[in-house]
Formats: C-alpha cells, sequence, structure tokens
C-alpha cells in the first residue's frame, strides 16, 4: 500500500463524515468488557423500534462480531477494500433485523492504518451513511490508530466498561485520549456486569477523575453521559455461548431489558442530534 497521501486523500481524511445522528462508535479501554454483545444486542434493539441498523465490524483484523452473531460470511470488509467485492455484495442480514458487515479475522496488514486504508474507511462509511438510519461501528479496544481513527468517524461515542479496576483504568485513558487528540466533549458510558444501581456511581467516579486531572482550565470540559448498565445476568452467558442475541434468546431476562433501555435512551439521544 502507498503510505503517501494524495491530495484528494489528505483532504478526506481531514474531513470525515460525522453526520449527526447516524454514526455512533461503541469502543472500549480493555477488550473483553461485552463490547461486541452491546453493539449487537443495541442494534436488534434499535431494529425492533423500527430503525433501519447497520452494524460494522471496525476491529479490523481480530474481529469476531461473526461468531457472536453464527455468521459465515463469504465475503467480508477485506474483499471491499481490495475492490474484491462491492459494498452492497458484502453486507449481510443478520439475527434481530438488521445487516452487518463483517471483517476479517487474523489479518495483519490492519494492523497499523495506512493512509490506504484510511481511505477505504472513508468511502466505506460514506457509502452506509445514506441507506441506514444508524451505522454502529463495533470497534477494537485500546487506543491504537485503527481504533481511533474508526471513532473519529461516528458523531457519538459509547464507551462500555466494567466494574473492575483494569477496565475503569483503561477506559479513563481511551477517553483521555480521545478529549486530546478529536476535542470530544462528550462521551456516553455503558457500564456492562454491574451490580444493580451500581453503574451510575462507576460513571460519576470516572467522571470525578476528569475533572481532577482533565477538566482543570478547559474552556470546554468533558462531560460523561451515564447511557445506563447492564447487570450481571446468567442469561448473557447462555446467549454468548449458544451464539445468539440475547434480545432474541431471552428477551425478558433482566439484561435484555436493560439493553432495550439503552436502545431507547440512544434512540432519544440520536433524535435530539438530528432535531
Amino acid at each position: 500500500m502507498n503510505d503517501v497521501l494524495s491530495p484528494v486523500q489528505a483532504a478526506t481524511t481531514r474531513l470525515p463524515l460525522k453526520p449527526p445522528g447516524k454514526v455512533v462508535a461503541i469502543t472500549s479501554g480493555k477488550g473483553g468488557v461485552g463490547k461486541t454483545f452491546v453493539a449487537a444486542n443495541i442494534a436488534a434493539a434499535l431494529a425492533k423500534r423500527g430503525h433501519k441498523v447497520l452494524v460494522l465490524d471496525a476491529d479490523l483484523g481480530l474481529a469476531n462480531l461473526d461468531v457472536v452473531l453464527n455468521l459465515y460470511p463469504k465475503l467480508t470488509l477485506h474483499d471491499v477494500f481490495t475492490g474484491k467485492a462491492t459494498l452492497e455484495e458484502a453486507i449481510l442480514p443478520a439475527p434481530g433485523g438488521f445487516s452487518v458487515l463483517l471483517a476479517g479475522s487474523g489479518m495483519v496488514e490492519y494492523s497499523r492504518l495506512t493512509p490506504d486504508m484510511r481511505q477505504e474507511f472513508l468511502r466505506v462509511v460514506n457509502g452506509l451513511v445514506p441507506h441506514y438510519d444508524v451505522v454502529l461501528l463495533d470497534t477494537g479496544a485500546g487506543i491504537s490508530d485503527v481504533v481511533l481513527f474508526a471513532v473519529s468517524l461516528a458523531s457519538e461515542v459509547l464507551m462500555v466498561a466494567t466494574p473492575e479496576p483494569t477496565s475503569l483504568t483503561d477506559a479513563y485513558a481511551t477517553i483521555k485520549v480521545l478529549v486530546s487528540q478529536q476535542q470530544r466533549r462528550t462521551v456516553r458510558v455503558v457500564v456492562n456486569q454491574a451490580q444493580p444501581g451500581a453503574g451510575n456511581a462507576i460513571t460519576k467516579q470516572l467522571q470525578h477523575v476528569l475533572d481532577r486531572f482533565v477538566n482543570p482550565g478547559s474552556e470546554h470540559p468533558v462531560r460523561l453521559l451515564h447511557l445506563g448498565e447492564i447487570p450481571s445476568d446468567p442469561g448473557v452467558r447462555d446467549a454468548v455461548m449458544r451464539r445468539q442475541l440475547l434480545m432474541q434468546a431471552s428477551p425478558t431476562s433482566p439484561a435484555a431489558r436493560a439493553v432495550s433501555g439503552l436502545a431507547g435512551k440512544l434512540e432519544q439521544a440520536l433524535n435530539a442530534q438530528k432535531a
């Protein structure tokens, strides 16, 4: 791949498409916190509310959305990037009434962001946005250049964390980078595997740390918006092990009801952006 940006590539890179209320990045500081589970089940809940939704597996190289959804794609985002398939050919219907664009797994060429990959990523997102009410980007974890670029394309960021100290520490570090590099002023927080009522306190704890170390002297301090919590629920593990959506396998479980509530709050936030 060519590592030199053409004038067109440079201009496009500086101006990523962020249509209000359209593109949402679901990310995390640490892996293993249930980010893909959250993305897939929120997509199903939004689809149930009548929205046309697509989930783009933006965890390039370590993709697992196909595993969560029990799908076996013949074409992936890699084929779109390399011109072997059109965008339309690579989009698949998923259980739950939404669409997916899956990424390949174990591809070392996607471990770092090249100018060509940046350009292709932009082309794909630009091609999806006109055809869907909501595009969810299921990003990788952490602060690699690939993850940060994917997040930069979104008008809203959902940070998924669990109550474990390592998860919260990495969530704080990631938010700090998003604030410094992307000038993010709001980040929505989802606390997964939480004890009842504990999620809001965890978001406040993160906000307190930001207020102490990031916000002092800032004209536009970052605000964390608590989207909600998903309680620890044995139904989640059962659904994951069966490679089913929780919203379908156990729609009345506590965790499924919580996800439905998250989707409702996200819907309100996205509608407010469009207004």
